[in-house]
């Protein structure tokens, strides 16, 4: 990783050549996808999938399904050839998804029920002069030393080899639609690895051979490494500029001027076979640092590389068509005149849905009578049915007809096919914002009666889950205490009740005498054996009742309203205590006296473990 970070400071400048190849006379091209059909409605492009657990759950329709997404690519691969004519694109590269799993080697099948789809995607290309290849994926290598790998290898270019066959292409038309591998892996020996793909490509068949090409790779296979086997294979050899960048012989600077010395010797391994050349082109992404970061592909590309201006030039950028129509415009290519800016979310090439809510309705009352509602509902949901067809009907009709389906995503009649660099969302309907429910409901009471007491009540709300904090507990807490204080203060003793039969009694009165209250009460608990502190005039202590063998009360004194008040006060100071043993030992404390206020005077037990 740090050489890595390090790399910017030591590589020197890149060595670029002067020339640009304009007027620009050959054909510009991308690969598979197309953004803006890609968003269209219905969407338009040709890589429709399914996972393998998707076939098994369709169960004997399994195989109908996925040759269904098959056709549905094809028949869109013929609309995307018709938008690129109209748009100056004469290059096109076809999604090897296109067949999901055909190459498989349990699932793959043949494209013999796709034969007349394909071939109306060829008709048309041969009809614009278009160009179409193929480029299998990363893990079709043969060069691998591992059998399995090698296997499905083959499997896989005969998939594409019969796929390019089938559109029907004659002539040069034919031998232009080639497939482009990377030689792979170098599996820690490159002598070897080249001499197994030499024995592996000796087994492939003769159509397979007349379409394969290799590219030169950013990370294991420059030029240098390709060039030679190529020769001796006669298999042509397709020059990566940005790969080349990334991944040279130690012979060659970073840029386009060295390169230019092997054209020569590129282009020959094209011609001595009959095949025109081609070449890609793509860019860094702006602020790439590391190796890593270089390797992704710009959203665009800022310019042309120094090839000859008859190439066919595959322009690999994230976004695709788009930025073949930014260089359309830079240079004034033939059809840029025909591009024009999309407008933001708006698509004038497709029929809207509409009256989504009255095509609800009308389902609705059709789920109702397939339900087998009563008679009298019947006739009712026949009635519903008939008005809403009467409403759709004529409102409908003119805009199934307002746009034909060849016309779809085609752009409109002023070509509103191009967005500018990372406007992309343009091509979408503007995201809803989503609305809260609580929010839009006090908006909508604000100024009212209702809203005005909803505002009164709502600080009482926002205190309630004050509380609900840490610091809100202990602010609570102190109010409470607060209020009971001044309860206590201000309150007047309530008659004496009766006391409870459960409870041991306590004597009043010893012989003639009455008990006089005590000056002071210690409200701590003792232990039993514990002495209790004798009071100013005699007590007689009552009786110890034990409580399930545990607990015993040791002491009951009577106990005045005034004295109770006199113990209350003084904990409302701070004294020497830390606040949160005040505030503990005061709610403590109070709630305590304020039971014995609701009691009225008489006992208050004391009570300690036995």
């Amino acid at each position: 990783m740090e050489s890595e970070v390090e790399e910017p400071e030591e590589r020197p400048q890149p060595v670029n050549s002067d020339y640009v190849p304009i007027p620009w006379k050959g054909r510009l091209g991308f690969a598979c996808l197309n953004t803006y059909l890609r968003f269209s409605n219905p969407p338009i492009f040709c890589s429709r999938t399914c996972r393998i657990d998707t076939i098994l759950k369709h169960g004997t329709e399994g195989q109908k399904y996925v040759e269904s997404l098959g056709l549905a690519n094809a028949r869109d691969l013929v609309k995307l050839i018709h938008w690129n004519e109209r748009y100056g694109i004469k290059f096109l590269r076809i999604s090897s998804e296109m067949f999901p799993f055909a190459s498989h080697s349990v699932y793959g099948y043949s494209l013999e029920f796709a034969k007349d789809v394909l071939a109306e995607a060829g008709k048309a290309a041969m009809k614009y002069s278009h160009r179409l290849s193929m480029h299998p994926g990363q893990f079709t290598q043969f060069g691998s030393p591992r059998k399995e790998v090698v296997e499905n290898a083959v499997r896989d270019v005969e998939y594409h080899t019969q796929l390019l066959g089938y559109l029907g292409l004659i002539g040069q038309a034919d031998k232009d639609a080639v497939m482009i591998l990377h030689m792979g892996g170098t599996f820690g020996d490159k002598k070897a690895t080249l001499q197994r793909f030499r024995e592996n490509y000796a087994l492939l068949s003769p159509q397979v051979k007349a379409r394969l090409v290799l590219e030169n790779d950013d990370m294991c296979w420059s030029v240098h490494d390709l060039l030679p086997v190529c020769k001796e294979l006669n298999i042509p050899l397709v020059l990566d500029w940005h790969h080349h960048n990334l991944n040279r012989d130690p012979s060659m600077r970073e840029g386009s001027l060295d390169i230019l010395q092997l054209i020569p010797e590129i282009k020959k391994t094209w011609t001595r076979k009959g095949i025109t050349q081609k070449q890609h082109y793509s860019e860094s992404r702006g602020g790439a640092v590391t190796h890593k970061e270089r390797r992704r592909h710009s959203a665009r590309v800022l310019t042309l590389p120094p090839c000859e201006n008859t190439m066919d030039l595959m322009i690999e950028a994230k976004d695709k068509e788009q930025a073949v129509f930014e260089l359309m415009r830079k240079f004034k290519i033939p059809g840029w005149e025909k591009i024009h800016d999309v407008i933001p979310h708006v698509r004038e090439d497709e029929n809207k849905a509409g009256l989504k809510k009255r095509a609800k309705k009308a389902k609705k009352a059709q789920k109702r009578k397939n339900n087998g509602a009563e008679e009298d509902e019947g006739e009712e949901v026949e009635q519903a049915e008939n008005q809403v067809k009467q409403e759709l009907v004529p409102v409908l009709e003119p805009m199934v007809q307002l746009i034909s389906e060849e016309k779809i995503g085609m752009g409109g009649a002023e070509g509103r096919v191009y967005w500018p660099e990372g406007k992309g969302d343009w091509l979408s309907p503007p995201k809803r914002p989503r609305i809260n429910k609580a929010e839009a409901k006090e908006d909508a009471m604000s100024g009212t009666e209702e809203g005005a007491e909803a505002d009164e009540k709502k600080p009482k709300r926002v205190a309630k889950k004050t509380k609900r904090s840490a610091a809100g507990k202990i602010e609570a807490e102190e109010d409470e205490d607060q209020d009971m204080e001044r309860e206590i203060a201000t309150a007047t003793p309530p008659p004496k009740r009766a006391r409870s039969a459960k409870k041991a009694p306590t004597p009043s009165v010893v012989g003639n005498t009455t008990t006089q209250p005590p000056a002071k009460v210690s409200w701590k608990r003792k232990p039993a054996a514990a002495k209790m502190e004798e009071p100013d005039s005699e007590v007689t202590p009552a009786p110890a009742a034990s409580r399930k063998g545990k607990r015993a009360v040791v002491n009951r004194e009577r106990v005045s309203v005034a004295q109770v008040s006199d113990m209350v006060a003084p904990l409302t100071t701070t004294g020497s205590l830390v606040d949160g043993e005040i505030r503990q030992r005061r709610s403590r404390r109070v709630k305590k006296a304020v039971r014995y206020m609701e009691l009225g005077e008489g006992d208050i037990g004391m009570e300690a473990e036995a």
